[in-house]
């Protein structure tokens, strides 16, 4: 499976890492949770967790509404950063997401993680992949002016690997993910190992989906990757 196309243009996939890498959608809902309420807030868990994924200043204003009193938002942001750090030890890689990641490498991709973390989450969530070998570029919420739904931390992630978007193929867990690569014409593969149905992930412009990593990688031939490798 060569992923170079006419004139050994390269091609790459990008890879969303929360819910989509890492095991850590429901640990990011708990912090929310508890960021809410320590601003005196009761956001149920089941809007936060669907609200997961996207950037924190973009999750708040469609959590919160429109006419509160913002100057609260920065110290709400940093206590969920604070909840969720006590959970990095219990981070772990869903099922096959190395493995992947080596795959797409040694196939020949560019390989790059486009992530709405911080880059201080980030770090974590790569310490606990263990697969920076098999990378080429990782961008965070700190390589952009927005978060996702927007798509500039996808627009970082290709600059940083040198690719257009049409050489590209996302994977990520939520519609946040479809939307924001969705905005650069890039395809979307939906793993629903984050909590969200295929029928979700669909409805947003998923091309397909499958449940974890494990599940894409063995399919890989038969997926928007390799059809990528195959395209002219």
């Amino acid at each position: 499976m060569s992923p170079n196309g006419p004139g050994g243009r390269k091609r790459g996939v990008l890879f969303d890492v929360d819910g989509t890498l890492v095991d850590s959608c429901y640990l990011h809902t708990l912090a929310w949770w508890q960021a809410f309420r320590g601003a005196g807030l009761d956001v149920p868990m089941a809007s936060i967790h669907r609200s997961v994924g996207m950037g924190g200043a973009e999750l708040l204003e469609h959590l919160l509404p429109a006419d509160r009193d913002k100057s609260g938002d920065q110290a709400i942001m940093s206590s969920h950063g604070a909840v969720f750090a006590t959970f990095w030890p219990a981070l772990r890689p869903l099922d096959g997401a190395r493995d992947l990641l080596a795959q797409c490498y040694e196939s020949g991709f560019a390989v790059a993680l486009a992530s709405s973390a911080r880059k201080q989450d980030l770090d974590a969530l790569r310490s606990t992949l263990r697969a920076d070998s098999y990378l080429h570029a990782a961008t965070s919420a700190n390589d952009a002016k927005a978060g996702k739904p927007a798509p500039d931390i996808l627009q970082a992630a290709l600059d940083a690997v040198g690719l257009q978007a049409g050489d590209v193929v996302y994977v990520g867990d939520a519609v946040w993910d479809v939307y924001a690569a969705g905005r650069l014409g890039i395809p979307t593969i939906g793993l629903t190992c984050g909590g969200t149905s295929a029928a979700e992930l669909l409805e947003a412009g998923a091309v397909e989906t499958y449940e974890n990593p494990r599940e894409l990688l063995a399919n890989l031939r038969d997926s928007a990757i390799g059809r990528l490798a195959r395209s002219s």
